[in-house]
């Protein structure tokens, strides 16, 4: 007898594996505003929002999570999406929140998108590192990701992690760890200073402005009021996962070839001296 699993059987395996894996946004997420504008469809494996003159819209986790790896794909605002900004982040809330932000800012049709990256610790942010992607974030869904552990913060998009924002608090630098936070985002016009620091505005007549979600998935500690999810003695993988010297080289590629703003080089900014983790990298 043949020990070979045959190609149909491996198809649908891969097939029913990824269904699994991926989120229903009616069970795990709340449309939170924009009177309508917000929208799931296809039995809950497809959210989109939209913008218009009037409003814009955005959704919430159901469920607060204490570290995570959290996936979730896009398909960006297409055309000319000056002014428009589409934020997907990780928050608390309060004055003295954390924060773990993607914001991808729009601009003229033909010029690139700038993703925007920022983490908040107690509140303070002031920590942008902002990039140009490989290719066209309108064209199709790409996977951007967040793993959130006690050891870092990683930000990747499409497996490829972009930036690493380490845990330096015995050096006395702050580091999100003990504020559950929910997933958030929303499609809204920022026209005075998203693109090219508010220069070109919002053309309404390309209105309605849309963005598309699909495959949401968290790996992820859920936070409740009996504490987390995840035991001590039983962590999973992504709990101590770090990057590998692979990872090390993809981070460098994309910070050479792609990264357009470092708050860690902008002594102009920061006159009195650099953040205290810029000098410690």
């Amino acid at each position: 007898m043949s020990n070979k699993i045959p190609i149909g059987f491996l198809l649908f395996a891969t097939i029913f594996l990824v269904a699994a894996l991926a989120g229903n946004f009616n069970q795990d997420f709340d449309i939170t505003w924009g009177d309508g504008r917000a929208k799931i469809l296809s039995n809950g494996q497809l959210l989109t929002l939209s913008l218009d003159k009037t409003s814009g819209s955005g959704f919430r986790s159901k469920n607060e999570y204490l570290f995570g790896k959290i996936d979730m794909q896009l398909k960006l605002v297409a055309g000319n999406s000056a002014g428009t900004v589409t934020a997907y982040y990780l928050s608390s809330l309060g004055s003295t929140h954390d924060e773990i932000d993607f914001e991808f800012l729009g601009n003229l049709s033909g010029d690139p998108y700038i993703l925007h990256t920022n983490v908040f610790t107690q509140g303070k942010g002031n920590r942008e590192q902002q990039f140009y992607l490989w290719f066209d974030p309108t064209k199709d869904f790409h996977t951007y990701s967040i793993l959130w552990n006690p050891q870092s913060i990683i930000f990747s998009v499409d497996g490829t992690p972009i930036r690493e924002f380490k845990n330096l608090e015995s050096k006395g630098v702050s580091f999100p760890k003990n504020q559950a936070m929910r997933i958030y985002s929303s499609l809204w016009n920022a026209d005075d200073w998203a693109t090219r620091g508010g220069l070109v505005k919002t053309d309404w007549t390309k209105a309605p402005f849309t963005a598309s979600y699909r495959n949401f998935n968290a790996q992820a500690c859920t936070w409740t009021s009996s504490g987390s999810s995840c035991s001590s003695n039983n962590s999973p993988p992504w709990f101590g996962q770090s990057l590998d010297s692979t990872g090390q080289e993809r981070i460098h590629w994309v910070q050479k070839n792609y990264m357009i703003y470092n708050y860690c080089t902008d002594t102009k900014r920061f006159s009195q001296g650099l953040p205290l983790e810029c000098k410690l990298a």
